[in-house]
């Protein structure tokens, strides 16, 4: 990488740390922006190659809120073991080291498969299912999974609330369908910009969406 790519690199996440993190008022209480993460499937480049077609490249459609990560333009239908099928599942980019599949529940029942709420990449024993794109299938042994709730921060964020990578929290979403949320893991990491991870279900459930916010209590 070069100076200008690491300079490039260096304002994107200045900027995308400072948009977050202007929208939230303390007001003596941890408030952190949500973003509702729909179903979704990171693949490594081996499995993309074999959906997509040898060499085939990724296409961003939009940025995520986390830097460097993207919705592709690409997505792919999801087989569960009973025969009913997901269609137009987004993948996600760059290309990572193993392929998980992230359903919320209620996908997991219309699948047939008994989702695990597991950390990202402890695939180990999940269910398999079957993908399918316009150059090939894949059958896979495990990777469909429930994401635990998660909270992404920098380090810098968890030293102004006081937090650390790996504790558990609460997350209170208000509203006239008001829910806490139990079992919600603090994520910290140099690039993380500050983000409150739940599936649609959950969101759902509380009536929260995208750009609205949750207080996290400890």
């Amino acid at each position: 990488m070069d100076d200008l790519d690491i300079g490039r690199l260096t304002d994107e996440i200045a900027q995308r740390v400072q948009a977050r993190l202007t929208r939230v008022d303390l007001q003596g209480r941890i408030l952190v922006p949500i973003g509702v993460s729909a179903r979704h499937i990171h693949l490594t480049s081996e499995v993309l190659a074999a959906l997509y077609g040898a060499g085939h490249q990724l296409r961003r459609q939009r940025d995520l809120s986390q830097v460097g990560e993207f919705a592709a333009e690409e997505t792919v239908t999801v087989v569960g073991p009973n025969g009913r099928a997901l269609e137009g599942v987004r993948i996600l980019g760059p290309p990572r080291g193993f392929t998980q599949i992230e359903l919320a529940r209620s996908d997991g029942l219309r699948l047939g498969l008994d989702l695990p709420v597991r950390k990202t990449a402890d695939l180990k024993g999940s269910p398999g299912v079957t993908i399918i794109g316009p150059a090939g299938t894949v059958v896979l042994r495990e990777g469909a999974i429930r994401t635990t709730r998660h909270i992404h921060m920098s380090p810098e964020d968890a030293r102004r609330f006081k937090l650390t990578d790996g504790q558990i929290v609460r997350a209170r979403v208000e509203g006239t369908r008001a829910v806490t949320f139990e079992n919600v893991i603090i994520r910290v990491g140099e690039r993380f910009v500050l983000d409150f991870h739940i599936d649609t279900d959950d969101a759902n459930a509380s009536g929260a969406e995208t750009g609205s916010f949750a207080e996290v209590l400890v």
